[in-house]
């Protein structure tokens, strides 16, 4: 990248509600209905129907200001945007326009030089518009999502590179994963992003001409698009040329970024306030009643991580970078107390079967209490580590505990002193070069004479009793 110039970015998110009616009538908002099931009069726009606002909708806009420090407006109104497409039968939109439910709020990201805050505009109520499929030269469209009751977040144009825009997303999903307002899903289009980014000569204060990129539905996809999109800016700029003020797509299969439509100004949506709405009217009674149903806020979980179970940094961000995780660790530390096994066997062999299967905690085929009770076996001496890595996918595959398994196919540990001796005296006849190397000082084979006796026991010798002894016999 040119380091002459620097990008300016601004991130607009669309969040799918998670209300079980969409915002304005009765009709379902569950993905994956028969197309065009799941609408009314109401939500088709037919004349002389009246909207009816879902206050679910309003409670958790109020709940999502409270988690990103917005000033909450307790007076806001529902405007209608103007505009003509396929998928928009009304001919309409509700959103809000100059009265936003919140205000100047506010969200902080970890980047390699430090914390640094990134400041959203507002944070507004609308509703979805339908879904155009497109194939063999003919479009359809589904009318289903029309009415779905979205938040859109607009943050301030503080984002310099794709990398901070990725962070900033990555966190505000996290939030909004705790507040449960939404299930986040990119794939169903639960979360949805619009990416603004203009370039500027370092050290210039002025902002250089925008342009928004549309629907990106994947983090891995806005940061290719803001790279592509900031690098093709300045190779315009350097050639003498004018960046055009536009809409533009993101192609993910060329990496490319191309011209969609030129970008339209708030006059040309012709906003008004909607006649058939009454104002919100947000009550100091909902907003006690919604900071009173907060959960912990995801950076103060980690910090208790770190304090309450002794847990590395580290740790503690892993295990708290969403609810259900959080959550499953502080089942497991309820039947065993060592928090730093459960923290280690979380991020190895537990991540490892739960992304294998694409599937979050809450569907984790191994309880809580049962890879509590896994680990306790190998703290109690009952069982190795190594012997624990061979039952877990057992009980991964059966749903039967450690224990079940252990006493089916006789892995209890030999914890038996005699039976030990017995196995390290063979060992050592096998291996007379090593234990003479030993004796010459040489104290690295004791490792080797180790290894070659848990392998005689196929792992079911008691670790600390094989060191101990061996140490002792060669003595």
């Amino acid at each position: 990248m040119n380091t002459d110039f620097e990008p300016v970015i601004g991130l607009e998110v669309h969040v799918q509600l998670n209300t079980k009616t969409k915002i304005f009538c009765g009709c379902s908002t569950k993905f994956g209905l028969l197309p065009n099931t799941s609408i009314c009069p109401v939500c088709l726009g037919y004349p002389g129907v009246l909207p009816v606002m879902n206050e679910e909708v309003v409670r958790s806009a109020v709940k999502v200001c409270l988690m990103m420090d917005f000033m909450i407006n307790t007076y806001s109104r529902m405007d209608r945007k103007n505009y003509f497409y396929p998928d928009l039968p009304k001919g309409y939109q509700i959103s809000q326009f100059d009265n936003p439910i919140g205000v100047k709020g506010k969200l902080s990201i970890d980047t390699d030089e430090g914390k640094k805050e990134i400041g959203i505009t507002r944070i507004h109520i609308e509703e979805d518009a339908g879904k155009l499929i497109h194939g063999d030269g003919v479009s359809y469209v589904d009318f289903n999502r029309t009415g779905v009751p979205l938040l859109e977040i607009v943050s301030e144009p503080d984002i310099r590179s794709s990398k901070e825009a990725y962070l900033y997303l990555k966190k505000l999903k996290q939030i909004l994963e705790y507040t449960k307002i939404s299930d986040c899903n990119m794939e169903e289009g639960s979360l949805r992003c619009d990416a603004n980014v203009s370039i500027r000569p370092k050290g210039q204060a002025q902002f250089g001409t925008k342009t928004e990129i549309k629907n990106l539905n994947s983090f891995k996809f806005v940061q290719k698009a803001l790279d592509y999109e900031i690098e093709r800016q300045m190779n315009v700029l350097k050639e003498g040329g004018t960046i055009s003020q536009e809409t533009r797509l993101f192609d993910s299969g060329t990496g490319k970024t191309k011209t969609m439509r030129s970008k339209e100004e708030a006059h040309d949506y012709h906003y008004f306030p909607e006649p058939d709405l009454l104002p919100i009217m947000v009550s100091e009674g909902m907003i006690k009643e919604a900071t009173f149903s907060l959960p912990e806020k995801p950076d103060d979980k980690c910090a208790r991580f770190e304090k309450q179970y002794g847990l590395p940094a580290y740790d503690a961000s892993v295990l708290t970078a969403d609810p259900s995780t959080a959550d499953y660790y502080e089942e497991c530390a309820k039947f065993c107390s060592n928090y730093k096994m459960i923290s280690n066997w979380m991020m190895g062999e537990w991540l490892r079967e739960l992304n294998e299967r694409s599937v979050s905690a809450v569907d984790s085929p191994v309880l809580a209490k049962d890879l509590a009770g896994l680990l306790n076996m190998i703290e109690n001496g009952k069982i190795s580590g190594k012997i624990a890595k061979e039952i877990f996918p057992e009980m991964v595959k059966t749903g039967k505990t450690a224990e079940q398994i252990v006493q089916e196919k006789g892995l209890t540990v030999i914890s038996d002193t005699g039976a030990i001796e017995t196995m390290i005296k063979e060992v050592l006849g096998k291996n007379e070069k090593s234990v003479q190397d030993y004796k010459n000082g040489k104290k690295g084979v004791l490792g080797f004479l180790i290894g070659q006796v848990m392998k005689a026991s196929k792992g079911k010798a008691d670790p600390k009793k094989v060191n101990e002894l061996m140490e002792k016999i060669l003595s």
